[in-house]
This record gives structure tokens, sequence and C-alpha cells, in this order.
């Protein structure tokens, strides 16, 4: 008899539990959109590129990666003795996470999803281009540096004025320093029309929601063509929250809800859509998806 009263007392237990993880789960929900919906100055970037993570580790313990960020610019801070210049900070920060702490582009699994998950970052190490750019920049503003990200096309890069010169630098290669010359050849590598090759441009500061948003697409991506479709979907709902107005990104959940047989969310979302979008080239076709929907709708009654 005791042991069947200990079984059942651990089985009441588990509805409990379930419910206590998804409250938290949503909580971590709100406070990403509470994040990313206020201005972009106000945006903890490593905070919100943790929460993205939150949902895949229930048990993720945000602020002891946040401490671990802390920590790593506590150690190259004393590195650096007292009023250190810019260069030498610059120095230290890349000998620092690429040569003692190991930091380094993940060139096997480039598509491991673990790569686009900060806390799986800090604790394998090695990461995305995205990725591994958060890491030196969060890193590099505790040290006072001005660093910036950068959306460059096809690799994301970040870049820093030092000495009043600005220089641009690729953390998935080791922190090395890119010349124009660098540059202009990687774009030969790119869709990017040679027309838009203004790298003036190209180097603009990227926002902080606009970083989330491509961490978000890398990871949606990834999703996609793995056809893990629930999870692309809940990426997508993220990526709304940063963007909830981008006419593709509205298409692009009704996409995911139309594989997944929401019907009802699909046909919503391709409204929203051609509301945004009215005069999209492919308005016909997400007309005639509406309608075909609409009759399995009926159908189904």
């Amino acid at each position: 008899m005791r042991m069947s009263a200990k079984i059942g007392t651990g089985m009441d237990q588990l509805p409990a539990a379930r419910m206590a993880m998804k409250d938290a789960a949503m909580t971590k929900a709100t406070h990403f959109q509470n994040i990313v919906s206020g201005p972009d100055r106000n945006i903890n970037l490593a905070e919100a590129a943790l929460l993205i993570a939150a949902p895949e580790y229930p048990d993720l313990d945000i602020s002891a990666c946040l401490q671990q960020l802390d920590d790593m610019a506590t150690v190259c801070r004393g590195r650096l003795g007292p009023s250190p210049d810019p260069a030498r900070t610059l120095l230290t920060l890349r000998e620092y996470l690429f040569q003692d702490f190991g930091f380094q582009g993940d060139l096997q699994t480039f598509t491991d999803p673990r790569n686009s998950f900060l806390n799986e970052v800090l604790r394998r190490r090695c990461g995305i281009p995205i990725t591994l750019s958060v890491v030196y920049m969060e890193v590099g503003r505790r040290l006072g540096l001005p660093v910036h990200g950068v959306s460059f096309p096809g690799h994301f890069l970040v870049k820093v004025e030092v000495d009043g010169l600005e220089r641009v630098i690729d953390p998935f290669s080791a922190g090395a320093v890119l010349d124009h010359a660098e540059l202009e050849r990687r774009l030969q590598h790119v869709t990017t029309p040679k027309e838009k090759w203004n790298l003036e441009r190209l180097l603009t500061p990227a926002s902080k929601r606009d970083i989330i948003a491509r961490m978000l697409r890398n990871l949606k991506n990834i999703y996609v063509n793995s056809e893990d479709y629930a999870r692309a979907l809940r990426i997508q709902n993220l990526l709304l929250d940063v963007q909830p107005d981008a006419p593709q990104e509205v298409r692009d959940r009704a996409l995911l809800h139309d594989k997944l047989d929401h019907l009802r969310a699909a046909v919503a979302d391709y409204q929203m859509y051609l509301l945004l979008a009215p005069e999209s080239d492919d308005s016909l076709r997400v007309q005639g998806r509406i309608s075909a929907l609409r009759q399995s709708l009926q159908r189904l009654h």
C-alpha cells in the first residue's frame, strides 16, 4: 500500500511540474517580446540571444551565462592594467577569446542548431559568424570598446574604431582584421549584385534588433531545411516579435502553418500578408491558396 501511495504522489506531481515548465516558458517568451519591442539602445543583446535558446533548454540559467560574459571581460581587464589604450584592448581581447579561451568557427557542422544558441556557443566555444560576433561584441563592450555588428552579405562581421580608424574584424576567423581588398574578395562569393558593392554602405552598423532578426532567420532556415516545421514556427513567432509588420515574415509564418495543417491560422496570416503587401508578385498565388484552404475548412464541417 505504501508503494502504491508513493507512486500515486509522483504521478500527481507530473502535471504540476509540466505546468510550471509551461508557465516558465511563457514568461520567457513574454520577456523576449518586451525586450525587443523597446528602443534599440535599451535591448540587452546577449539576454535576447539567450532567450531564443530558452525553449530548447528549459533549465537554461540566463543569469549564469550573462555572468560568464562579465567574467570573461574581467579577466581581459585584469591583463590590461590601468588606462589601457584601445589598440592594446583590441589585441588583448583577440588573444583571450581566440587563443586562450579557444573560440573558433565551426566549419565541420556549420548548420548544427547549437551554433545558433548563445549558451551552447559559450559552452562549446564554437559557433557561426553571427553568434561568435555576439560574444565578441558583448565582451568588447564590457571593456569599453566601441564595437558594432555588421550585416555583411553572407558572413556577419564586427567593426571597431581604434585611433580614428575603423577596423573590420571576423570573429569566425579567429578575430582576423580584414582590409578592403579582402572584403571585396569575399563579395565575389555572394549573390549581391555588383552595382550594390558599396563597402561603406555594406559596413553600416547593424541595429541590435537586426542582429536578433538575422540570428532567428538563420535558425528558421536550418529547421525548414530539415523539415522541422514545428520548431521553425516557434522561431518564426519570435521573429515576428522583432519585426511584427514585415510582410515576408507574416507570409513565412502562413507557409509554416500551412505545412503543419493549421488551416485557420494559415488563412489568417495569408490574409494579413495581402493587407501588408497588396501589390506583391505572389498575391494571386496566395489568394488561390486562401480559397483552397477555405474549401478544406468547409469540408471539415
